[in-house]
Protein backbone atom coordinates (compact mmCIF):
# COMPACT_ATOMS: atom_id res chain seq x y z
CA UNK A 1 0.00 0.00 0.00
CA UNK A 2 2.86 2.38 0.84
CA UNK A 3 4.45 1.69 -2.54
CA UNK A 4 1.17 2.48 -4.27
CA UNK A 5 0.86 5.73 -2.32
CA UNK A 6 4.39 6.72 -3.32
CA UNK A 7 3.66 5.94 -6.96
CA UNK A 8 0.53 8.08 -6.76
CA UNK A 9 2.50 10.94 -5.23
CA UNK A 10 5.13 10.66 -7.96
CA UNK A 11 2.43 10.69 -10.61
CA UNK A 12 1.04 13.92 -9.15
CA UNK A 13 4.51 15.47 -9.09
CA UNK A 14 4.87 14.76 -12.81
CA UNK A 15 1.81 16.81 -13.54
CA UNK A 16 2.94 20.26 -14.61
CA UNK A 17 1.27 23.26 -16.04
CA UNK A 18 2.85 23.58 -19.49
CA UNK A 19 1.07 26.47 -21.09
CA UNK A 20 -1.52 29.15 -21.36
CA UNK A 21 -1.24 30.51 -24.88
CA UNK A 22 -2.93 33.20 -26.88
CA UNK A 23 -4.59 31.83 -30.04
CA UNK A 24 -5.42 34.25 -32.83
CA UNK A 25 -6.63 37.58 -31.49
CA UNK A 26 -8.46 36.50 -28.37
CA UNK A 27 -8.44 33.74 -25.82
CA UNK A 28 -6.24 32.54 -23.04
CA UNK A 29 -6.71 29.11 -21.54
CA UNK A 30 -4.53 27.07 -19.25
CA UNK A 31 -3.83 23.48 -20.17
CA UNK A 32 -2.08 20.73 -18.37
CA UNK A 33 0.51 18.41 -19.91
CA UNK A 34 2.12 15.41 -18.33
CA UNK A 35 5.84 14.77 -18.46
CA UNK A 36 6.70 11.08 -18.72
CA UNK A 37 8.97 8.72 -20.58
CA UNK A 38 8.23 5.61 -22.61
CA UNK A 39 8.59 4.48 -26.20
CA UNK A 40 6.51 5.21 -29.29
CA UNK A 41 5.83 3.01 -32.28
CA UNK A 42 3.13 0.65 -33.37
CA UNK A 43 4.48 -2.66 -32.26
CA UNK A 44 6.96 -5.37 -33.18
CA UNK A 45 5.58 -6.14 -36.64
CA UNK A 46 5.84 -2.72 -38.30
CA UNK A 47 8.55 -0.30 -39.30
CA UNK A 48 11.33 -2.90 -39.08
CA UNK A 49 12.45 -2.53 -42.69
CA UNK A 50 15.37 -0.56 -44.05
CA UNK A 51 15.52 3.16 -43.36
CA UNK A 52 14.53 4.83 -46.63
CA UNK A 53 14.62 8.60 -46.26
CA UNK A 54 12.16 10.63 -48.34
CA UNK A 55 13.42 12.83 -51.14
CA UNK A 56 15.07 16.02 -49.91
CA UNK A 57 15.41 14.91 -46.29
CA UNK A 58 18.39 16.53 -44.57
CA UNK A 59 20.21 16.63 -41.26
CA UNK A 60 21.84 13.86 -39.28
CA UNK A 61 20.69 10.50 -40.66
CA UNK A 62 18.44 12.47 -43.05
CA UNK A 63 15.67 12.70 -40.45
CA UNK A 64 14.66 16.30 -41.17
CA UNK A 65 12.09 17.50 -43.72
CA UNK A 66 13.04 21.10 -44.53
CA UNK A 67 10.52 23.75 -45.56
CA UNK A 68 11.39 27.27 -46.67
CA UNK A 69 14.59 28.89 -47.89
CA UNK A 70 17.62 26.80 -46.98
CA UNK A 71 19.60 29.99 -46.34
CA UNK A 72 16.94 31.67 -44.19
CA UNK A 73 18.58 33.34 -41.19
CA UNK A 74 16.32 31.67 -38.59
CA UNK A 75 15.48 28.00 -38.15
CA UNK A 76 12.33 26.65 -36.51
CA UNK A 77 12.56 23.01 -35.46
CA UNK A 78 9.20 21.32 -34.90
CA UNK A 79 8.80 17.81 -33.48
CA UNK A 80 5.26 16.55 -34.11
CA UNK A 81 3.00 13.51 -34.05
CA UNK A 82 0.07 13.49 -36.48
CA UNK A 83 -2.21 11.98 -33.80
CA UNK A 84 -1.20 14.54 -31.17
CA UNK A 85 -4.06 16.97 -30.34
CA UNK A 86 -1.69 19.61 -28.97
CA UNK A 87 0.28 19.44 -32.23
CA UNK A 88 -2.90 20.09 -34.21
CA UNK A 89 -3.72 23.02 -31.94
CA UNK A 90 -0.26 24.46 -32.53
CA UNK A 91 -0.42 23.94 -36.29
CA UNK A 92 -3.93 25.27 -36.71
CA UNK A 93 -3.06 28.42 -34.77
CA UNK A 94 0.46 29.11 -36.09
CA UNK A 95 0.28 27.66 -39.62
CA UNK A 96 -0.36 30.95 -41.41
CA UNK A 97 2.31 32.78 -39.42
CA UNK A 98 4.93 30.13 -40.12
CA UNK A 99 4.12 30.06 -43.84
CA UNK A 100 4.26 33.85 -43.97
CA UNK A 101 7.72 33.89 -42.41
CA UNK A 102 8.88 31.12 -44.73
CA UNK A 103 7.58 32.97 -47.79
CA UNK A 104 9.44 36.12 -46.70
CA UNK A 105 12.70 34.17 -46.47
CA UNK A 106 12.89 34.87 -42.75
CA UNK A 107 12.37 31.32 -41.53
CA UNK A 108 13.35 27.80 -42.45
CA UNK A 109 11.25 25.12 -40.75
CA UNK A 110 12.67 21.69 -40.01
CA UNK A 111 9.96 19.12 -39.39
CA UNK A 112 10.80 16.02 -37.38
CA UNK A 113 8.22 13.31 -36.81
CA UNK A 114 7.40 11.18 -33.79
CA UNK A 115 4.95 8.37 -32.99
CA UNK A 116 4.34 8.82 -29.28
CA UNK A 117 0.54 8.54 -29.44
CA UNK A 118 0.83 5.07 -30.98
CA UNK A 119 2.98 4.13 -28.02
CA UNK A 120 0.48 5.40 -25.49
CA UNK A 121 -2.89 4.79 -27.09
CA UNK A 122 -1.99 1.77 -29.20
CA UNK A 123 -2.58 1.54 -32.92
CA UNK A 124 -0.48 2.68 -35.86
CA UNK A 125 -1.98 5.97 -37.04
CA UNK A 126 1.01 8.09 -36.01
CA UNK A 127 3.38 5.86 -37.94
CA UNK A 128 1.09 5.45 -40.93
CA UNK A 129 0.39 9.18 -41.26
CA UNK A 130 4.07 10.07 -40.87
CA UNK A 131 4.97 7.57 -43.57
CA UNK A 132 2.28 9.09 -45.81
CA UNK A 133 3.68 12.57 -45.16
CA UNK A 134 7.11 11.29 -46.19
CA UNK A 135 5.52 9.87 -49.34
CA UNK A 136 4.03 13.31 -50.01
CA UNK A 137 7.51 14.78 -49.57
CA UNK A 138 8.67 12.56 -52.44
CA UNK A 139 6.07 14.28 -54.62
CA UNK A 140 7.05 17.77 -53.46
CA UNK A 141 3.77 18.14 -51.55
CA UNK A 142 4.74 17.66 -47.92
CA UNK A 143 3.59 21.07 -46.71
CA UNK A 144 0.11 20.87 -48.20
CA UNK A 145 -0.48 17.29 -47.04
CA UNK A 146 0.99 17.97 -43.59
CA UNK A 147 -1.46 20.85 -43.18
CA UNK A 148 -4.41 18.78 -44.40
CA UNK A 149 -3.61 15.96 -41.98
CA UNK A 150 -3.55 18.25 -38.98
CA UNK A 151 -6.66 20.18 -40.02
CA UNK A 152 -8.53 16.88 -40.40
CA UNK A 153 -7.05 15.07 -37.41
CA UNK A 154 -9.39 12.51 -35.81
CA UNK A 155 -9.93 12.35 -32.09
CA UNK A 156 -6.88 11.08 -30.26
CA UNK A 157 -8.58 7.80 -29.35
CA UNK A 158 -9.67 7.21 -32.97
CA UNK A 159 -6.85 5.54 -34.88
CA UNK A 160 -8.34 6.59 -38.23
CA UNK A 161 -4.95 7.38 -39.76
CA UNK A 162 -4.09 3.68 -39.49
CA UNK A 163 -6.46 3.17 -42.41
CA UNK A 164 -4.77 3.82 -45.75
CA UNK A 165 -8.14 4.67 -47.27
CA UNK A 166 -8.42 7.64 -44.91
CA UNK A 167 -4.98 8.88 -45.91
CA UNK A 168 -5.89 8.53 -49.59
CA UNK A 169 -9.12 10.45 -48.99
CA UNK A 170 -7.17 13.33 -47.49
CA UNK A 171 -4.52 13.15 -50.21
CA UNK A 172 -7.29 13.94 -52.70
CA UNK A 173 -7.52 17.38 -51.09
CA UNK A 174 -3.98 18.11 -52.35
CA UNK A 175 -3.97 18.59 -56.13
CA UNK A 176 -1.84 15.98 -57.87
CA UNK A 177 -0.90 13.98 -54.79
CA UNK A 178 -3.27 11.02 -54.98
CA UNK A 179 -1.32 9.03 -57.57
CA UNK A 180 -0.45 5.34 -57.94
CA UNK A 181 3.09 6.11 -56.77
CA UNK A 182 1.83 7.82 -53.62
CA UNK A 183 -0.65 5.02 -52.88
CA UNK A 184 2.02 2.38 -53.33
CA UNK A 185 4.40 4.26 -51.04
CA UNK A 186 1.73 4.49 -48.34
CA UNK A 187 0.47 0.91 -48.67
CA UNK A 188 3.96 -0.57 -48.61
CA UNK A 189 5.10 1.55 -45.66
CA UNK A 190 8.11 2.64 -47.68
CA UNK A 191 9.31 5.09 -45.05
CA UNK A 192 8.20 3.25 -41.89
CA UNK A 193 11.80 2.52 -40.94
CA UNK A 194 12.68 6.18 -41.41
CA UNK A 195 9.75 7.27 -39.23
CA UNK A 196 10.79 4.88 -36.48
CA UNK A 197 14.37 6.17 -36.68
CA UNK A 198 13.01 9.71 -36.31
CA UNK A 199 10.94 8.67 -33.30
CA UNK A 200 14.01 7.02 -31.76
CA UNK A 201 15.88 10.32 -32.19
CA UNK A 202 13.02 12.08 -30.44
CA UNK A 203 13.23 9.67 -27.50
CA UNK A 204 16.99 10.04 -27.30
CA UNK A 205 16.60 13.82 -27.26
CA UNK A 206 14.82 13.60 -23.92
CA UNK A 207 12.14 16.05 -24.99
CA UNK A 208 9.11 16.55 -22.76
CA UNK A 209 6.50 15.93 -25.40
CA UNK A 210 4.99 17.01 -28.67
CA UNK A 211 4.94 19.53 -30.06
CA UNK A 212 8.49 20.50 -29.23
CA UNK A 213 9.25 23.81 -30.95
CA UNK A 214 12.72 25.35 -31.06
CA UNK A 215 13.79 28.66 -32.59
CA UNK A 216 17.49 28.52 -33.43
CA UNK A 217 17.80 25.73 -30.88
CA UNK A 218 15.95 27.53 -28.07
CA UNK A 219 12.66 26.18 -26.81
CA UNK A 220 9.79 28.60 -27.46
CA UNK A 221 6.78 26.39 -26.75
CA UNK A 222 4.83 27.13 -24.67
CA UNK A 223 7.11 29.98 -23.59
CA UNK A 224 10.38 31.63 -24.51
CA UNK A 225 11.81 32.63 -21.19
CA UNK A 226 8.94 34.38 -19.44
CA UNK A 227 7.11 35.30 -22.64
CA UNK A 228 4.09 33.30 -23.74
CA UNK A 229 4.07 32.15 -27.35
CA UNK A 230 1.56 33.67 -29.76
CA UNK A 231 1.61 34.33 -33.51
CA UNK A 232 2.59 37.93 -32.85
CA UNK A 233 5.35 36.91 -30.45
CA UNK A 234 6.70 34.37 -32.94
CA UNK A 235 7.04 37.12 -35.55
CA UNK A 236 8.71 39.35 -32.98
CA UNK A 237 11.17 36.66 -31.90
CA UNK A 238 12.10 35.85 -35.49
CA UNK A 239 12.60 39.55 -36.28
CA UNK A 240 14.86 39.92 -33.25
CA UNK A 241 16.89 36.85 -34.22
CA UNK A 242 17.22 38.07 -37.82
CA UNK A 243 18.16 41.68 -37.08
CA UNK A 244 20.77 42.83 -39.57
CA UNK A 245 20.56 39.60 -41.58
CA UNK A 246 19.43 39.18 -45.17
CA UNK A 247 16.37 37.01 -45.93
CA UNK A 248 16.95 33.65 -47.54
CA UNK A 249 16.30 32.99 -51.20
CA UNK A 250 17.29 29.35 -51.76
CA UNK A 251 14.22 27.15 -51.53
CA UNK A 252 14.87 23.42 -51.08
CA UNK A 253 13.33 21.11 -53.63
CA UNK A 254 11.76 17.73 -53.08
CA UNK A 255 10.28 15.56 -55.77
CA UNK A 256 8.58 16.99 -58.85
CA UNK A 257 7.93 20.73 -58.82
CA UNK A 258 4.32 21.50 -58.04
CA UNK A 259 2.72 24.91 -57.93
CA UNK A 260 -0.79 23.81 -56.95
CA UNK A 261 -1.59 23.06 -53.36
CA UNK A 262 -4.61 22.76 -51.13
CA UNK A 263 -5.83 24.58 -48.10
CA UNK A 264 -6.05 22.36 -45.02
CA UNK A 265 -9.77 22.07 -45.74
CA UNK A 266 -9.20 21.14 -49.34
CA UNK A 267 -11.01 24.27 -50.46
CA UNK A 268 -10.64 25.65 -53.97
CA UNK A 269 -9.06 28.86 -52.76
CA UNK A 270 -6.23 27.29 -50.71
CA UNK A 271 -2.74 27.91 -51.95
CA UNK A 272 0.68 27.95 -50.41
CA UNK A 273 2.42 29.63 -53.31
CA UNK A 274 4.82 28.35 -55.91
CA UNK A 275 6.44 25.62 -53.87
CA UNK A 276 5.03 22.80 -51.78
CA UNK A 277 7.91 23.45 -49.42
CA UNK A 278 5.88 26.09 -47.63
CA UNK A 279 6.69 29.13 -49.70
CA UNK A 280 3.25 30.62 -49.22
CA UNK A 281 0.57 31.00 -46.64
CA UNK A 282 -1.98 28.40 -45.67
CA UNK A 283 -5.66 29.03 -45.17
CA UNK A 284 -7.55 29.07 -41.92
CA UNK A 285 -7.81 25.44 -40.82
CA UNK A 286 -11.03 23.52 -40.54
CA UNK A 287 -11.10 20.21 -38.73
CA UNK A 288 -12.99 17.32 -40.23
CA UNK A 289 -13.56 15.77 -36.84
CA UNK A 290 -13.26 16.52 -33.18
CA UNK A 291 -9.53 15.96 -32.76
CA UNK A 292 -7.98 18.54 -35.01
CA UNK A 293 -7.53 21.31 -32.59
CA UNK A 294 -7.92 20.23 -29.02
CA UNK A 295 -11.00 20.47 -26.81
CA UNK A 296 -13.72 23.04 -26.52
CA UNK A 297 -12.68 23.24 -22.89
CA UNK A 298 -9.18 24.22 -24.02
CA UNK A 299 -7.52 21.21 -22.36
CA UNK A 300 -5.74 18.80 -24.69
CA UNK A 301 -4.83 15.83 -22.56
CA UNK A 302 -1.33 14.85 -21.65
CA UNK A 303 -0.51 11.15 -21.59
CA UNK A 304 0.38 8.88 -18.69
CA UNK A 305 3.03 6.21 -18.59
CA UNK A 306 1.74 2.73 -17.95
CA UNK A 307 -1.84 1.45 -18.28
CA UNK A 308 -4.10 3.88 -20.04
CA UNK A 309 -6.80 5.49 -17.96
CA UNK A 310 -9.83 7.04 -19.54
CA UNK A 311 -9.51 10.77 -19.95
CA UNK A 312 -12.42 13.08 -19.39
CA UNK A 313 -13.69 15.06 -22.30
CA UNK A 314 -12.75 14.75 -25.91
CA UNK A 315 -11.02 16.68 -28.59
CA UNK A 316 -13.06 19.29 -30.34
CA UNK A 317 -12.71 21.80 -33.11
CA UNK A 318 -10.64 24.93 -32.94
CA UNK A 319 -9.44 27.55 -35.35
CA UNK A 320 -7.06 30.42 -35.35
CA UNK A 321 -9.72 32.78 -34.11
CA UNK A 322 -10.78 30.83 -31.06
CA UNK A 323 -9.22 30.62 -27.71
CA UNK A 324 -7.91 27.31 -26.42
CA UNK A 325 -4.38 27.19 -25.12
CA UNK A 326 -1.74 24.56 -25.80
CA UNK A 327 -0.30 21.67 -23.89
CA UNK A 328 2.40 19.26 -24.96
CA UNK A 329 1.44 15.63 -25.47
CA UNK A 330 3.70 13.49 -23.39
CA UNK A 331 6.90 11.93 -24.64
CA UNK A 332 6.45 8.28 -23.90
Amino acid sequence: MERERERAREKRRRMVLVSAAVVGVLGLAAVVGVIAANSGGRGDTSGKGPVAAPTGATGEDQLVIPVGASDAPATLTVWEDFRCPACAMFENAFRDTIHELEAAGQLRTEYRLATIIDGNMGGSGSLNAANAAACAQNAGKFTAYHDVLFANQPQESDDAFADDAKLFELAAKVPGLDTPAFRSCVAEGTHDGWVNASNAAFQEGDFRGTPTVLLNGESIFPTKGNEQISPEKLKEWVAEANKGKKPGTLTPSAGPSASASASPQGSEQGSEGSSEQGSGQGEEPGAESGGASGQQSGEPRGQETGPKESSPGGSAESDTGSGPGFGADTAY
